[in-house]
């Protein structure tokens, strides 16, 4: 099926071109209409939080609630009380009520607005309804209100945008960091390659899938709420994988030239081997990424489907537009002709031979000493994984933006004016059975008077009631920021104490919401389903390693490996993090919260990254196996032979995934540490040192196949050499037998090349 594929897309090049050039122009034509929407709205089905944000829709207002527009006053200038400083806002709250999408500001000259004045008077906000949601408020709206206050800026007032307003002007491009990290593949590609054409058809392929996929992701936050974060780390992910992909079926392709195979059968047969491989890890990403379904959260299903649109459009590049593309290039893309010596073979290259002898040199000397250099890769890892045992999920608010945003600037005036916890106040909503009789009900003077007395409230408001006063609303101001630890503790007080207390006599059902309250709620639900989400995102990964390598100590081994760069990864990101330790490096003033999601989401991406370049070092070992019948030889070999390969395509993903530390946005950040980490440890130390060692010390074993499970596995050739070596051996057969066959030369079928018999390396795949 996929030699067709290839052998398709091989033969009408242009077609296959132009179709994703009109999708390209498609998608980007229903962006320039619609426009990319994100939201940072969290959803928790079943949670308090989620019930008390229910409960608060029956109260009027605008769509977005009430976006405060911050006002300050120098402490050497006139008051916001002077009769002038009150004229120019009022003409800029005038002004704003005309802006398109206002529908009501409220100044804190106003009876409803007194508290949005500070003591000292030199700061207070404007709070402006709009008609649209927070994924729909756009960068553009944001300047329409700040231009509008231009009476007050006059006066000497500086304005700055809060809330979801300073969000969508904080909305900044990362295209600096794709270019950057474009750039750094340009230069390890063409180390590798030595072709101008080689080095650039990757990176076409890889800008190709990423502009698709970044589209694509767009358009779906218009139909579900879709963190700004997901667009950025989908592209980093599509980005690496659409580069590497293309890299490896690139080599082979070169391989298959130089080993005088035509242009279009070449680029078939890459499709059937390298393309089918690359698929089967895209799937595996995939995969990985649809156990974070299980945490039943909205913002996790969105963090998910990101990524995976990435690094399925990047598998679907790989399996059409490149080998049209190839097929297009043909014989541009193979190594630079050179003069050979005389004597000298003009297929070999010096400096291959000399890269690929170096590789044997390593994988000969770890393979003769396994137990050293396995104990010493593992005490890396382990020294690198130690802080991950406490890690501890927190909460980021607007003082963890970048100083100089506007989310940062408008929480440092409010804090400082207001106290933090007016940055993120908490709505306290309850469901009467009976109607009230007013603000002074009983049961609410009750519910009010328990709410100001708990500790770690700075302020509490009056109730307000729905029209059929059956329900509800205080606003109660904690002592601490949104994001301190000091709040989520008021929120468990509040549930589990003060308002069962208050509301001991029945009648009154009351929730906990607001943003410090629903990241508590997200972080709690984290923890308790992370590890049923580990324990099947493992037991797939294992499943599809089974069913590629016929083997349950390989998959079961694999699966261990991964976890050992999970853990190091993880150990990494609460050092740099949460202890702070190098953060002043990569941009931030010190230690940060990380958000629970982040770890959850960076295991299901490291787990299927991960098994990128198991799936082609195995399948570089097994594949000596069956020919050789030799565990050791099969392992330096498959080592050797990937070595190269497996190692510019690291440094490419690594490179890409630094690019975004230049990001300010602290858990864009975090995923670009986490998983540089993660693939330099798996391209080096894991599979460099820990896979190749373990596999020599278990010898045979390696292969053993229960005779049941011979029988119940399907057999799957992920590199498509099946056919190529004469049938191989199934995994429960002792492969020695079938080598006198597996050595014979045999005929170049549509799955893979000819296999003759030598003592030398497999090309990489």
């Amino acid at each position: 099926m996929f030699h067709a594929l290839g052998r398709s897309c091989a033969g009408r090049p242009g077609r296959v071109v132009a179709l994703w050039l009109a999708v390209l122009l498609a998608l980007a034509a229903a962006v320039l209409v619609h426009g990319r929407a994100t939201s940072e709205a969290v959803t928790i089905p079943g949670s308090d939080s989620q019930a008390a944000r229910d409960a608060a829709e029956a109260f009027p207002g605008p769509p977005s609630g009430n976006q405060p527009v911050v006002l300050h006053t120098p402490a050497d200038a006139a008051p916001l009380t002077s009769d002038a400083m009150k004229s120019a806002v009022e003409a800029a709250a005038a002004d704003l009520a005309r802006v398109g999408h206002v529908v009501a500001v409220t100044t804190p000259y106003d009876p409803a607005g007194r508290a949005a004045m500070s003591r000292d008077g030199h700061t207070a906000y404007l709070s402006v309804g709009l008609d649209v949601t927070g994924r729909d408020i756009t960068p553009e709206i944001t300047d329409a209100v700040v231009a509008a206050a231009a009476p007050a800026q006059e006066a000497g007032i500086e304005v700055t945008p809060g809330g979801d307003l300073a969000a969508a002007a904080d909305k900044g491009s990362t295209g600096h960091s794709e270019l950057i990290g474009l750039a750094a593949a340009a230069v390890i590609l063409f180390a590798g390659l030595r072709r101008a054409t080689a080095a650039g058809l990757p990176l076409v392929v890889g800008v190709v899938g990423l502009l698709i996929s970044l589209a694509l992701i767009g358009l779906a936050g218009h139909l579900m709420d879709m963190p700004s974060a997901g667009a950025t780390i989908a592209a980093m992910i599509g980005l690496g994988v659409g580069i590497d992909y293309t890299l490896f079926c690139l080599t082979r392709f070169r391989d298959l030239l130089a080993a005088g195979v035509p242009v279009a059968e070449a680029a078939a047969r890459t499709t059937a081997t390298s393309g089918k491989a690359a698929a089967f890890a895209g799937c595996a990403v995939a995969a990985a990424l649809a156990g974070l379904a299980l945490g039943g959260l909205p913002l996790l299903y969105a963090l998910a489907l990101a990524p995976g649109i990435a690094v399925l459009v990047a598998v679907l590049a790989a399996l059409t537009l490149l080998p049209a593309l190839l097929a297009l290039l043909g014989h541009r893309v193979a190594p630079a002709r050179r003069h050979p010596a005389a004597g000298e073979d003009p297929a070999d290259d010096p400096a291959d031979s000399a890269a690929g002898a170096r590789w044997q040199r390593l994988a000969a000397h770890i393979a003769a000493r396994p137990w050293r250099h396995l104990l010493a890769g593992l005490a890396l890892v382990g020294v690198l994984a130690a802080p991950a045992a406490q890690l501890a999920f927190g909460q980021l608010d607007a003082g963890d933006k970048a100083p100089g945003t506007a989310s940062r600037i408008a929480y440092e005036r409010l804090a400082d004016a207001f106290g933090p916890g007016a940055t993120g106040p908490l709505q306290v909503t309850a469901s009467l059975s009976t109607p009230a009789d007013g603000p002074s009900d009983g049961r609410l003077t009750t519910v009010t008077a328990a709410l100001g007395q708990a500790g770690g409230v700075a302020a509490v408001g009056a109730p307000q009631l729905t029209a059929d006063a059956r329900t509800a609303r205080w606003q109660v101001t904690p002592a601490t920021g949104p994001g301190d630890p000091a709040t989520a503790e008021l929120v468990d007080r509040l549930r589990e104490s003060t308002l069962p207390a208050a509301t001991a006599d029945g009648g009154v059902t009351a929730h906990v919401g607001g943003a410090g309250a629903a990241q508590a709620d997200l972080n709690d639900r984290l923890a308790d389903r992370m590890p049923v989400i580990i324990a099947t995102v493992v037991a797939v990964a294992a499943l599809l390693l089974l069913l590629a390598f016929r083997s349950p100590v390989v998959a079961a081994k694999a699966a261990v490996m991964n976890l050992l760069s999970v853990g190091a990864a993880y150990g990494v990101v609460t050092a740099v993090f949460q202890w702070g330790w190098g953060a002043g490096l990569i941009g931030l003033e010190g230690p940060v919260p990380i958000p629970g999601y982040v770890p959850l989401l960076m295991f299901a991406v490291l787990f299927g990254l991960s098994m990128d370049y198991e799936v082609f070092l195995l399948a570089a070992v097994r594949e000596n196996w069956l020919r050789y019948g030799d565990n050791r030889r099969a392992v330096v070999a498959g080592l050797a032979g990937t070595g190269r390969i497996i190692t510019s395509a690291a440094l490419i993903m690594v490179s890409v995934f630094l690019s975004y530390l230049l990001s300010e946005d602290p858990v864009v950040k975090m995923f670009g540490v986490g998983l540089a980490t993660a693939v330099a440890l798996d391209a080096t130390v894991v599979r460099g040192l820990l896979v190749p060692t373990s596999m020599v010390l278990l010898g045979t074993r390696n292969w053993w196949l229960p005779a049941w499970l011979d029988r119940l596995l399907p057999h799957m050739d992920i590199e498509g050499e099946a056919e190529g070596h004469g049938g191989g051996a199934s995994g429960g057969q002792d492969p020695r037998a079938a080598a006198p066959a597996a050595a014979a030369p045999g005929p170049a079928g549509p799955a893979g090349p000819a296999v003759t018999a030598t003592t030398e390396p497999n090309p990489a795949p």
